[in-house]
């Protein structure tokens, strides 16, 4: 409330949780009622939580008719208002929200309070993760029947391929990148470097680490619902589509994360390039759960025509010290920043459970010392790895039949998630292609 008495001027807010697809579903209303909702919250019904990606019931779901689709209680997060810089009609805050049961129980569905478990395991291991993400995106010209990337406001003119590191594409849409910017520092998102990548229009922003993971997730959540709303207002889109143009690569979102001790030390770091034990054991958890796992890097159709050989994206799984072919990659850097980097994820996820699905199995791989696998060297695409699943439905039953998983997250999620894609799975068959990209262009 203290941010809101500071900005007198905000007329209007939204309250808003991330569903299983990262979907932000909520409510808006006057500001004058915001010490209501802080102080008492606000109900949605706990099956909101489990839509598809249309925004449907979930059939059969038990959330809905067999329970009276009964309402779950949704309390403001740690985080508190955020100014929504992209709407310029009125100032507008966003309050952004997670599920509880009516008697205070946390809500084993909501993909934010999935993580919030992962977490709070690490904390009784007496250990800190500390996460970082990098997203690619597109800028898209969907203005006609075909998507092109937008023209130069400067020169009219329109790039035909990527410029990987061009400051001339930066620079092409500089205006966007500087308002974008500044929307991140009011909206406390730590936006890092931003890089022209390997499309046209496409870019990648990096947000900085953080010893919580909780705002990590949040920061990149947030984050992909500004950079959508900052391009819109300049007459294009921006996409986190995992794959929007056939012949070109798609949009990744790695992950880096280190482990802390509470006093601060590195686990991973053992004065040499290799790491240590512990860096190799939650190498190995992450490898272990990777098969089942898939499907939350990869939860949507379009998603595996990004995994596939050839298109600076992982399809085998394993790992190696500096080498982007891998789905796991040790970067070199200095002994305060030894981390992995986990490159599976497309930009299309639902931040939250990727965090966690990735965390949850670095933390079963250090509690139960595993060993990992030889890193390899050179090509991984040219090596014999054992794959990730190579399609939305191998995907679903990986992640039904992994073990991993469910240590990971709480079975109420697990079954829900499963509902939702075997229910997207069976209505995507009837889509053609120019729907499906008028499908995830926007939503993901």
């Amino acid at each position: 409330m203290e941010w809101l008495r500071e900005h007198p001027e905000v007329r209007t807010i939204r309250v808003a949780a991330a569903d299983l697809n990262g979907v932000a579903r909520g409510k808006r209303l006057p500001a004058k009622y915001a010490a209501k909702l802080v102080d008492e919250g606000t109900k949605f019904p706990y099956s909101v939580l489990n839509l598809d990606i249309w925004g449907e019931d979930v059939e059969d779901s038990p959330l809905v008719f067999e329970s009276g689709d009964p309402d779950g209680l949704l309390l403001p997060t740690e985080r508190g208002f955020v100014p929504m810089p992209w709407l310029e009609a009125s100032p507008t805050a966003l309050l952004p929200l997670w599920m509880f049961h009516p008697d205070g129980r946390p809500y084993d569905g909501d993909p934010r309070q999935a993580l919030a478990r992962v977490v709070e395991r690490y904390d009784a291991a007496g250990l800190v993760p500390v996460v970082a993400t990098e997203l690619e995106f597109f800028l898209i010209d969907d203005s006609g029947r075909q998507l092109r990337v937008p023209p130069s406001p400067r020169s009219g003119k329109r790039r035909t391929g990527g410029e990987v590191l061009s400051l001339r594409a930066l620079d092409t849409f500089d205006q966007f990148f500087t308002t974008l910017y500044d929307a991140c520092e009011s909206m406390d998102i730590p936006a890092d470097t931003a890089i022209s990548e390997a499309g046209p229009g496409q870019f990648e922003i990096n947000l900085m680490h953080q010893a919580d993971p909780l705002k990590a997730a949040d920061d990149t959540w947030l984050f992909k619902t500004l950079v959508k709303g900052v391009a819109r207002n300049y007459g294009f889109a921006a996409s986190f589509m995992a794959k929007p143009y056939e012949q070109f690569s798609g949009n990744g979102l790695h992950m880096h994360f280190s482990i802390l001790t509470k006093d601060g030390r590195n686990i991973f770091e053992n004065g040499g390039e290799e790491g240590t034990e512990e860096l190799r054991q939650a190498v190995a958890g992450c490898l272990r759960a990777m098969p089942g796992s898939t499907l939350l890097f990869a939860p949507h159709e379009n998603s595996y025509d990004r995994l596939v050989p050839n298109a600076h994206a992982p399809t085998g799984i394993g790992w190696a010290y500096e080498n982007r072919t891998a789905a796991i990659r040790i970067p070199s850097s200095g002994p305060k920043a030894r981390r992995i980097e986990h490159r599976v994820a497309g930009g299309d996820v639902n931040p939250y459970l990727t965090v966690a699905a990735i965390l949850g199995a670095a933390l079963n791989g250090i509690e139960d010392k595993l060993e990992a696998p030889a890193p390899f060297k050179g090509n991984a695409y040219d090596k014999n790895l054992a794959q990730l699943p190579g399609d939305w439905g191998a995907a679903i039953d990986a992640f039904d039949n992994c073990p991993e998983i469910r240590r990971i997250l709480p079975a109420h999620l697990v079954e829900n998630y499963l509902m939702t894609k075997r229910q997207e799975l069976h209505y995507m068959a009837e889509l053609s292609d120019e729907e499906t990209v008028e499908l995830y262009l926007d939503t993901v």
